[in-house]
Parts: C-alpha cells; sequence; structure tokens
C-alpha cells in the first residue's frame, strides 16, 4: 500500500470569516432614539419627539386653522370694506405666530433626563446601602440638599434609577424624568419643561391675542350689520364665529394663570401640589428659586440661555459588549499547530511482535480546532 502523509494546516493561515450579524450591525449602526425607553414618537431620524399619546395635536391644529379660516372668509372682506385693510394683515401675522409656537412647542425635547447605566445604578444602590441604619429594614430613597438657605427633598426614581434633580418629575404618560416639570399638555402632544415652556407660555399667549382679535372682530362686524336695519338675528347668520366667545375666555384664564406662575418662577405642579405656599406642610416655606422680583423672574423663565438636550437622540448606540467579546473571540491568535504524520503502511496484525503500537507515556499536545471545530487536513502524496 502506498504510503500517505497528513499534514494539519495551521489555522492562522486560513481567513477569519466574520459573523453576518456583525456585519449587518456595522453597515447599519442603530441611533438612540430607535432604542429610546421612554414612551415617545420619534420623526425625521429623530429630529423631532412628541408623546406617544399625541392624537389631540391634529385636533388643536385644526381648530386653530378652521376658526381663521373661518373669520378670513365671512368677516375679514367686509371689515375690509367698511374699516381698514390692515385687519387681516394683523390676524394672519398672529396666526403664524401661534402655530409656529405651537410646533415648537410639540417638537422639542421638554427636559428629558436619560436614565442611569447599570454601572450607575449600582453605584446608587450602593450609596443607599451604606446611608441607611439599623432601625431601618429598607434604607429611605430620599436626598436633602440645600437651596437658598432652605432644605429641598430630593426623591428617588424607580423608573430611571437615579435621585431626581430639583423641579423635575416624572411623567407617567411618557415614562421620562422631566427637567422643571410642569405638566403634561396633550393639546401640544408632549411634555411642557425647561426646554420648551418659553415656547409653550409664547403658543397660549399668541392664541389669546389671535382669539381675542377675532371676537372683537366680530363683534364690530355684528354690530355694524345690526345698524344696518336688517337686525341681529341676521347679522348673526352672516358671522358663524360667535362661537369664539366661548372659548376666549377659558384661553386668556389659562394664559393669566401661567403669566402668574412666571412672575412668581413656579410650576403647575409646584403650585398644584402646594410646594412653596404651605398646602402640603405644616409651615409655610417660601420658594427658593424665586429671585423676588417679578422682572428678573420672567427674564429667568422666557430669556435665558436654552439648555442643551441631554438625550443625544440622534447619536449613535455604541456596541455591546457582547459584540464586542465575540468580534474579539474571532480574531485573537491561536497557538501554532505541530505536524502530525501518519504513515499508512501494513496493517497492526501483519506487524512483528517486538514493532506492536506502544502507546506514549505523555499525552499528545492538545492540537487547536478550527472555526467549525474539527481540525482540518491536507493530503500530502
Amino acid at each position: 500500500m502506498n504510503n500517505c502523509e497528513y499534514q494539519q494546516i495551521e489555522p492562522l493561515s486560513l481567513p477569519t470569516p466574520r459573523p453576518a450579524a456583525v456585519e449587518e450591525e456595522e453597515e447599519k449602526a442603530r441611533r438612540k432614539w430607535e432604542v429610546f425607553p421612554g414612551k415617545n414618537r420619534f420623526y425625521c431620524d429623530g429630529r423631532f419627539i412628541l408623546a406617544q399619546q399625541s392624537g389631540v395635536l391634529p385636533l388643536t391644529l385644526g381648530l386653530i386653522l378652521v376658526t381663521t379660516v373661518l373669520f378670513f372668509v365671512f368677516d375679514c372682506p367686509f371689515l375690509v370694506k367698511h374699516l381698514t385693510v390692515f385687519i387681516p394683515a394683523i390676524g394672519g401675522v398672529l396666526f403664524v405666530f401661534a402655530v409656529i409656537s405651537l410646533l415648537q412647542t410639540s417638537f422639542t425635547d421638554p427636559g428629558i433626563l436619560p436614565r442611569a447605566t447599570p454601572d450607575e445604578a449600582a453605584y446608587i444602590e450602593k450609596q443607599i446601602d451604606n446611608s441607611g441604619s439599623s432601625t431601618y429594614r429598607h434604607p429611605p430613597r430620599t436626598k436633602e440638599v440645600v437651596i437658598n438657605q432652605q432644605v429641598v427633598k430630593l426623591k428617588y426614581c424607580f423608573t430611571c434609577k437615579m435621585f431626581r434633580p430639583p423641579r423635575t418629575s416624572h411623567c407617567s404618560l411618557c415614562d421620562n424624568c422631566v427637567e422643571r416639570f410642569d405638566h403634561h399638555c396633550p393639546w401640544v402632544g408632549n411634555c411642557v419643561g425647561k426646554r420648551n415652556y418659553r415656547f409653550f407660555y409664547t403658543f397660549i399667549v399668541s392664541l389669546s391675542f389671535l382669539t381675542a382679535f377675532i371676537f372683537g372682530c366680530v363683534a364690530t362686524h355684528l354690530a355694524l350689520r345690526a345698524q344696518g336695519g336688517r337686525g341681529l338675528i341676521f347679522a348673526l347668520q352672516e358671522s358663524p364665529l360667535v362661537i369664539c366667545f366661548l372659548s376666549v375666555w377659558s384661553i386668556l384664564g389659562l394664559s393669566g394663570f401661567h403669566t402668574y406662575l412666571v412672575a412668581s418662577n413656579l410650576t403647575t405642579n409646584e403650585d398644584i401640589k402646594g410646594s412653596w405656599s404651605g398646602k402640603s406642610e405644616a409651615e409655610d416655606t417660601g420658594n427658593p428659586y424665586s429671585y423676588n422680583n417679578i422682572l428678573t423672574n420672567c427674564c429667568s423663565v422666557l430669556c435665558g440661555p436654552m439648555p442643551p438636550s441631554l438625550i443625544d437622540r440622534r447619536g449613535f448606540v455604541p456596541v455591546e459588549q457582547s459584540s464586542q467579546t465575540v468580534s474579539m473571540e474571532m480574531v485573537l491568535p491561536m497557538p501554532a499547530a505541530k505536524e502530525i504524520k501518519v504513515v499508512v503502511g501494513p496493517t497492526p496484525s501483519q506487524l512483528p511482535p517486538s514493532r506492536a503500537l506502544q502507546v506514549p507515556s505523555s499525552p499528545l499536545p492538545a492540537t487547536p480546532l478550527s472555526l467549525t471545530g474539527r481540525p482540518q487536513f491536507s493530503c500530502l502524496f
């Protein structure tokens, strides 16, 4: 029988294949908004953010649009003819201002705080456990900080795994902690917080001016029609915008309430809970965030610098530790393989006793395996 030699091929000489999942992940990296844990919707590759329950926002836009269109169709022609041509221009400017402010409020990050990473959450839990005493079965999950010589309690958020900063609250609808949380407004389809409160206040003030302007023009139109001798009933039929009489008061009341909050440097959440008015505590406490000056408070709330967004929703998701481990295992260098020569000759029965198979005293060195788990050989004839 012909002798045949087999030589093991070194694994380092083979090309290292890469998993298909790793190649796909490299080709298309995921952005952070795609894996965002909160209940929000993102549009235009994460540039715009809305609450998950934002179905009332189209209704808000529709009401403003329909009211303005009816005003331009039924009232403006008569008022331009009998009063001045500037009425449509004023109405158009107020309408554009209100719509732009509404869209800015709806599509702006209200000040969402990113959730704690596993390492940060473990560190906070360790701090809580160390701060507890033997009298507590469960350590308290509150902290106390001093702001303007006044003690403010920081509560622990079990969802975001962190202590909330001052004036921060967790929105149950959006499932996010929002800085300087004011309230969740379904009419704008978003939370109102530190980064979009100025746009919300501008929206309700401009909407108040718009509704008051339309209501005044409608009342003037009705008065001029009634003076023509046709009667008030006929005048009401000519102008269907009498419904502004009902809506203008609610919008003006909302604007007045938020003007009071801005002048006092308060939020709706703090005012309802009575955080600084003595409603929730035995003794009266002052607002530690107020500058004790109306003009300074207004400038601080409405004219301060715009803080940056902290969630980095258009950033790329870092590669997970498991993917890094897999990719490193694929490129780890393996020890050099030793040649194993197998000589095919006579069968064992044909060998004399002196040449019987002997088992070596020391075991053979382990040979490295290929990526499939089996050694690969090439036959050399």
